[in-house]
């Protein structure tokens, strides 16, 4: 025990519980954020009530650029994570809001067209473009929603084209945080309270991480990765 406690310093330790508590506090701010998706992803039939998830994932995209400026926060200031959590969500809520939109209703559009033309001739060329353009949706507004996080007072124009460009340029990492996102709705769908409990914060912090390694190229980073003005 004595030699553990020589391994490992006061520091460390102090890390790693402000660390276990910004994912607490995150976790319970991106629950109540986006408390009407997940309401109802768990008491209804998605294949019914889509239309209502979603509106309400449109909805969520706020919280999750909220998240997103607490792990910025985290070590580049003395705000606690929830201070910095609802600091994010007033500065960016509403152009989170248009990006959310706009990325759910072109990942709508190209489901619904992939069940309308899955079963005519044209399927075998049309589907898997559909399936390129929504997952590219996605990509570009995931990255959209970590630089409107990052540089807060960016043009909503030129976040997207960057994050558009870098998304695509850096594919490799873009990957990585598709996965990640994948994982994390499959351990929403076999076990909820994990997923929103404990894993929430956790891939939303490897996205983010990730994502701002893909922006480093327009944003003005510092050699200890802080944002400069």
């Amino acid at each position: 025990m004595r030699n553990i406690n020589r391994l490992v310093t006061h520091e460390t330790w102090a890390s790693v519980i402000g660390m276990v508590y910004l994912g607490l506090i995150v976790n319970l701010l991106l629950l109540l954020t986006c408390l009407p998706f997940v309401v109802l992803l768990a008491t209804t039939d998605p294949t019914r009530s889509w239309p209502l998830l979603a509106a309400a994932a449109a909805a969520a995209a706020p919280g999750a650029t909220a998240a997103f400026r607490a792990f910025r926060e985290h070590d580049a200031s003395r705000l606690g994570p929830a201070r910095a959590f609802v600091l994010g969500l007033r500065q960016t809520w509403r152009r989170a809001l248009v990006i959310g939109a706009v990325v759910v209703a072109i990942v709508v559009v190209a489901l619904v067209d992939v069940r309308l033309l899955s079963a005519t001739p044209f399927a075998v060329a049309v589907v898997p473009l559909l399936g390129v353009v929504a997952v590219l949706a996605i990509a570009v507004g995931m990255l959209s929603l970590v630089a409107l996080a990052e540089a807060p007072d960016a043009r909503l124009r030129d976040i997207v084209k960057a994050s558009a460009y870098l998304s695509m340029r850096r594919w490799y990492l873009t990957a990585v945080s598709l996965i990640g996102i994948v994982a994390q709705g499959a351990v929403f769908t076999t076990a909820p309270a994990i997923g929103l409990g404990v894993t929430a914060s956790a891939v939303l912090y490897l996205v983010w991480a990730n994502s701002r390694f893909t922006l480093r190229p327009v944003l003005a980073l510092d050699e200890a990765g802080a944002v400069r003005a």
